[in-house]
C-alpha cells in the first residue's frame, strides 16, 4: 500500500524499502525521523519549485544523508558526509543502478551540510540540501504549508530535536575531529567538548613548512 504524508508519496520500491529498513535499524530514532523529514520538506519544495526529481533516488539520498554518524558506517577515519556518501553509492551499485544515478547519490549526501553549492547542481543534490536545512535551521519553514507541517510532525516527532541533533552531530565524530575541520560538527564539539582544539585556515598558513 502506498504510504502518503502530507500528501507526498514515499517511494515504495525494493531499493527504499531496504533503504527505510536498514536505517531505523543502525540510526537512532532521531536521527531517523530527521532523515524521513528531510525527504518529506524535500518533496515539498520541490512541488514549490517546480522541480522534477528522481523521487526514489531523492528518497534514498535523503535517508543517507547522516548515516555516517553512525557505527556501521563509520569504519574509515573521514567527514561524516563522505562516509555515507560512499556508503550510499555502494547501496546503489549492489542493486544494480547506473553509475551516474550511484554518483549523483553520492553528491547529494557528500554535499547536504555545505553552504550554497548544492543549489546550483541536480534537482537531488539540491533538494536534499533543502531539506536538511528546513528541518534543521528552519530554512524555507515559511514556504511550507503549515498543516502539512503538522502532519510530518505527527508522523515523524522532534522530540527535543534541537538539543539531540546537536548532540549527535558531537557524538558521531568525537573520536575522529581532525574530520571537522571546515564542517559543521566543529561547532558541535566545541559546545559539548570543552577545550576542542579547532582548527583554522590561517593557522595552517601561518604553520606551514614554507618559510615566507
Amino acid at each position: 500500500m502506498t504510504e502518503l504524508i502530507a500528501g507526498i508519496e514515499i517511494p515504495d520500491t525494493g531499493a527504499a524499502a531496504d533503504t527505510t529498513r536498514l536505517v531505523s535499524e543502525t540510526s537512532s530514532p532521531l536521527l531517523y525521523h530527521h532523515s524521513r523529514r528531510t525527504f518529506l520538506f524535500a518533496a515539498l519544495h520541490a512541488q514549490r519549485l517546480d522541480l522534477r526529481p528522481d523521487f526514489e533516488l531523492l528518497y534514498i539520498a535523503s535517508m543517507f544523508h547522516d548515516v555516517g554518524l553512525h557505527t556501521p558506517f563509520s569504519e574509515r577515519v573521514q567527514r561524516f558526509e563522505v562516509d555515507g556518501a560512499d556508503h550510499v553509492r555502494r547501496f546503489l551499485l549492489e542493486r544494480g543502478y547506473s553509475a551516474d544515478a550511484a554518483d549523483t547519490a553520492w553528491e547529494a549526501v557528500a554535499l547536504h551540510s555545505t553552504p550554497e553549492i548544492p543549489a546550483r547542481m541536480g534537482p537531488e543534490i539540491a533538494l536534499t540540501s533543502l531539506g536538511v536545512l528546513t528541518d534543521v535551521v528552519g530554512f524555507g519553514y515559511d514556504d511550507i504549508d503549515p498543516e502539512a507541517i503538522a502532519e510530518i510532525t505527527a508522523m515523524h516527532p522532534r522530540e527535543d530535536f534541537k538539543q539531540g541533533f546537536i548532540r549527535e552531530l558531537h557524538d558521531g565524530v568525537v573520536h575522529r575531529p581532525h574530520t571537522t575541520y571546515g564542517a559543521i560538527n566543529a561547532d558541535a564539539l566545541e559546545h559539548h567538548s570543552p577545550g576542542f582544539p579547532r582548527i583554522n585556515l590561517v593557522e595552517r598558513i601561518m604553520n606551514s613548512p614554507w618559510a615566507d
